[in-house]
């Protein structure tokens, strides 16, 4: 079975540096996010000194983290739009074949015949690849035995000879020979391995062992020797080059060929369609595209991903493609340009990742850049020659893609920036909670904001226009962390507002980029756990026991340190506060009581004593009596404007473009799944 694709492969190297540096133009960092960098001690001196540099350049270094995030969205772009492309050359090439057997169809007919194709494909979408994806594998499977089976055929019958293009004096002899002409037809080679792209994406949810079994005894054999014996019939048969693979397979096997071509081009098709979802997904939890609706098409694959509002848009893309091109000759150019982008900038990244990450030898790194970098760019000149001949067209998709990811998360940086500027004190917090005139309402309010760290500025707005709070007020931060997924034990992290009257906490749920949002019952449910337990530990933790603080906190605060040492950088100490509850901390203490040492014992009998339970129980059971009164969802309805005195690009991007984007977009409750009714919105406008 093929599953849905994992984010890009472009993506998935800017998260993997995004593990190991801050490049993140978000200042949403905390300590406890902090993954300590697989330092190798037995590692050279030299290279650990170069990933220290690296790591010191990403981070300090404004430009450089802008550039390393622009070319993430170009190729990021690029692979959306080649899922416009791929099914649209794909179908069209395997069902131009009807012309071997029913001549008198005409190109406008093979064009809506694959338009209809093209749309039904599109249609399926939404029920997912769950339910037919067992087919996948026995027809890709079937697929290459029988392009392997044709090209041994061939080149059997035809010329053996075929077999000397293996010798590179004769590539060098065509070079010679052609000149200009061989250079420029570099950019057809380009189709011979389109799709790998998609194909890297998908490499997440294989073994290695099965990564290189399939690779080396099915795909490379049987492609190999597809094109070999394509080569040897043209030997033969030079004046079949236009449509050399319907030309070359037997008579007898046509049928079954034809079958099997389009449902290969249709599966190929899935994939690409599956990576751009993914891909989408993967760049909206960064804050880099609009919010939009993300469907989890199964139960059991937690990667199958569906989005209506781009699957329309690049069904519509492919059939405007293949209308408006007619032939796959001008969509293969086009196909080709993002290929080779989006090549080269994961050759960029890669080297990044050499350096950063895997810290090895230089010479390997400069061997890997120059050969693949080199021989990349001489691809990207022979196909840029032919831009006007149809590769103008993804790049045009791709600048447009770029600009509004880019302005999209222009304005969220700016907006998160503005937030964390004008946040709300503590002091200033509690100041307006002892207001007299505030009103206590029952039930648990949470509070959503993209802040991290501090109360928003909308809060304040809030209790000057209503002064009334809920009895249980929680501020929910969703951040998503550069890492596949976040355990439920570590996924709350809890601080206390107020410690005194009033019940205000912060909340942080963190989701890895393949954790689906729950529904939002699910959610509260487990928050207010997670929240029992933060209750629990505070109090028998930070309540006037600093040496137990300290050591509840110590694996935070080793992990940090051991991070300071390598990174040479400067870690905040981590309070009880600020540390994660696991939910069988208590239970576990319980357990070890009788175990531990007399010192141990007596510290229990002190401090764990009858008293100090009821008041954990009693806090407990307050918040689950607020929650059975109700949960009200409250929103900050932002209106982000740009300053008078701003540039016109700047206005036009924030008061025009943005705007339309976010007018268009899903809001956050509709994210989310939260009933209208438990809804209250608080609007409030940004200068930015």
């Amino acid at each position: 079975m093929i599953p849905s694709s994992a984010p890009g492969g472009t993506f998935a190297l800017y998260t993997l540096i995004s593990r190991h540096a801050r490049v993140s133009l978000i200042p949403n960092q905390q300590v406890e996010d902090e993954l300590v960098s697989k330092y190798n001690r037995d590692k050279p001196p030299a290279t650990l000194q170069r990933a220290e540099w690296m790591k010191e350049l990403l981070e300090t270094n404004k430009t450089v983290k802008i550039s390393l995030f622009l070319i993430t969205m170009l190729a990021t772009a690029m692979v959306i739009s080649d899922a416009i492309l791929t099914p649209a050359i794909s179908v069209l090439s395997a069902v131009d074949g009807l012309k071997e057997k029913a001549s008198f169809l005409t190109t406008d007919e093979i064009v809506w015949i694959t338009v209809g194709i093209l749309v039904v494909l599109f249609a399926i979408q939404r029920f997912g690849t769950d339910r037919v994806g067992y087919l996948f594998a026995p027809i890709i499977l079937l697929w290459l035995l029988l392009i392997a089976g044709v090209g041994l055929y061939n080149l059997i019958k035809y010329d053996t000879g075929a077999l000397r293009a293996f010798n590179m004096k004769y590539i060098i002899d065509y070079f010679r020979r052609n000149k200009k002409k061989g250079w420029v037809s570099l950019g057809g080679i380009l189709l011979c391995f389109t799709g790998t792209e998609a194909l890297f994406a998908d490499l997440g949810y294989f073994s290695i062992k099965s990564i290189q079994l399939s690779f080396g005894f099915g795909l490379v054999p049987s492609v190999l020797l597809a094109y070999i014996g394509q080569a040897a019939y043209l030997r033969v048969h030079p004046e079949d080059v236009a449509n050399t693979f319907y030309r070359s397979t037997p008579i007898s096997l046509f049928w079954p060929t034809f079958i099997l071509a389009l449902a290969a081009s249709i599966i190929g098709s899935q994939a690409m369609i599956s990576c751009a979802f993914a891909t989408i997904s993967h760049s909206q939890t960064l804050g880099c595209f609009p919010r939009v609706k993300i469907l989890h098409t199964s139960r059991q694959y937690s990667g199958q991903l569906y989005i209506p509002e781009v699957n329309y848009l690049l069904c519509l893309g492919a059939c405007l493609v293949t209308i408006g091109f007619r032939t796959t000759v001008i969509i293969g150019e086009a196909h080709g340009i993002c290929v080779v982008l989006v090549m080269i900038v994961t050759t960029l990244l890669l080297t990044i990742v050499m350096l950063l990450v895997w810290k090895i030898s230089i010479w390997w790194i400069v061997a890997f850049f120059v050969v693949f970098m080199s021989s990349e760019s001489i691809y990207l000149s022979a196909i840029l020659y032919r831009f006007a001949h149809g590769a103008y067209v993804p790049v045009a998709m791709s600048a447009f893609l770029m600009v509004v990811m880019v302005v999209w998360h222009y304005v969220h940086v700016k907006k998160y920036n503005f937030e964390l500027e004008h946040s709300v004190p503590r002091d200033k917090v509690k100041e307006l909670l002892e207001r007299r005139d505030i009103q206590r309402v029952p039930g648990i309010g949470l509070f959503y904001t993209e802040l991290v760290q501090g109360i928003p500025p909308v809060f304040r707005h809030l209790i000057e226009k209503i002064p009334s709070i809920h009895s249980v007020l929680i501020f929910v931060s969703m951040k998503h962390l550069p890492i596949p997924s976040v355990d439920m034990s570590e996924r709350f992290l809890f601080r206390q507002v107020d410690r005194e009257d009033y019940k205000v906490f912060q909340c942080v749920a963190r989701y890895g980029y393949r954790d689906p949002f729950e529904e939002a019952k699910d959610f509260v449910d487990k928050l207010v756990e997670h929240l029992q337990y933060y209750i629990r530990d505070v109090n028998l933790y930070g309540v006037g026991c600093e040496p137990m603080m300290k050591q509840s906190s110590s694996y935070r605060s080793s992990r940090a340190e051991s991070f300071s040492s390598h990174e040479k950088t400067k870690v905040k100490a981590v309070y009880a506060e600020e540390m994660l509850t696991p939910a069988e901390s208590f239970s576990e203490h319980a357990r070890q009581a009788s175990g531990k040492s007399k010192h141990f014992a007596q510290f229990q009998g002190d401090k764990m004593n009858i008293v100090e339970m009821l008041k954990i129980q009693q806090e407990q059971q307050a918040v689950l009596e607020e929650m059975s009164k109700g949960v009200v969802y409250i929103f900050g309805e932002s209106e982000v404007v740009a300053r008078p005195h701003s540039s016109l690009i700047k206005k036009i991007a924030v008061n025009y473009l943005y705007s339309f984007l976010r007018k268009n977009s899903r809001n956050g409750e509709k994210m989310l799944s939260i009933p209208r009714r438990q809804i209250l919105k608080v609007g409030i406008s940004y200068e930015i």
